[in-house]
């Protein structure tokens, strides 16, 4: 049997010889403990776990095609791919964990080099989420745009619910004689849902320079009731949402009689350069926000445009 004992003896245990004492010694056993006990009720705390993504995104020229060249992705931040129906380049960008709330992170890089044309938009409307009081969610998006090249910048709606704290920045780097075509469409919160505004805390900041020097740049920051100061006439006259449009390209100008008859009384659109084209507009909510903007983008982007939108 002693074999079998010291096949199947349990660790900690010691072996015993025939009389019940320890063998090769005179003292009875001390068997040490096989379960120890830890107070784990004291120390930092631990938070819920929060959604971290990078994205890092290259294209490259395949003859007259616009083609990846290289792809990371990590974390939450994932990139779609469809079927191209032109020559240029389109990519999906997806966050797998349904939104941003306060202590998320995401960061998007992407370089459109020497001669290629990328757009890039969202799978559906981004979600900032309720957060703890001292946590904010942090977007970081570059975008590097080569000679020659363009970048279309067309994300769907971000939709900001009470509660929601985010930052949020995009800076844009273009060559000399390169593109840009960029929406930035905002919700405050959900009418359908009576949801109201009345603790909210946002900074967005957007900069775009053309070889290093400032082209174009904007800043927002809105903490506290927001749906009080949008509500004022000389605010927001009680919009429900708004866009920033900004086109940079040989013929953005060419544009402007167009755009000026298809804005309501609530947006307005102007040159601030000979290549540089800036529109805002204000509306009472999504629906009439995509209405207004969808014929306005397409035509800025010569009837091309991401099917996501039209989902």
């Amino acid at each position: 049997m002693i074999p079998n004992l010291i096949a199947n003896a349990p660790i900690g245990m010691a072996l015993l010889d025939g009389e019940g004492k320890t063998k090769g010694s005179n003292k009875r056993p001390e068997v040490a403990p096989i379960t120890q006990h830890a107070d784990i009720s004291r120390g930092a705390s631990i938070g819920p776990p929060r959604a971290v993504g990078k994205l890092r995104l290259r294209t490259k020229r395949a003859g007259a095609v616009t083609t990846l060249d290289r792809l990371h992705q990590s974390g939450s931040f994932k990139c779609l791919f469809p079927r191209p129906t032109s020559l240029g380049f389109e990519a999906v960008l997806l966050n797998t964990a349904g939104g941003v709330t306060g202590g998320d992170q995401f960061s998007l890089s992407v370089h459109a080099a020497k001669g290629t044309t990328m757009t890039l938009t969202t799978q559906t409307c981004e979600r900032a989420y309720k957060a703890q009081p001292d946590q904010t969610g942090k977007l970081r998006n570059h975008l590097n745009v080569g000679p020659g090249a363009r970048i279309n910048w067309l994300p769907q709606e971000t939709i900001l619910f009470n509660g929601s704290a985010l930052d949020r920045r995009l800076n844009v780097d273009l060559a000399a004689d390169a593109s840009l075509l960029m929406v930035e469409p905002l919700i405050f919160g959900r009418p359908a849902m009576g949801e109201v505004l009345r603790n909210l805390r946002i900074r967005d900041r957007i900069e775009i320079r053309r070889e290093g020097r400032p082209l174009f740049m904007d800043a927002m920051t809105l903490t506290g009731d927001v749906q009080a100061h949008l509500a004022d006439p000389f605010v927001a006259g009680g919009a429900g949402a708004m866009a920033l449009v900004v086109m940079v390209a040989a013929n953005a100008e060419s544009h402007m009689p167009t755009l000026r008859a298809a804005l309501p009384d609530t947006g307005g659109a102007s040159l601030i350069g000979k290549d540089v084209l800036v529109m805002r507009v204000l509306a009472e909510d999504g629906f009439a926000l995509r209405t207004i903007l969808l014929p306005i983008l397409k035509c800025l982007n010569q009837g091309d445009f991401p099917r996501c939108w039209m989902i």
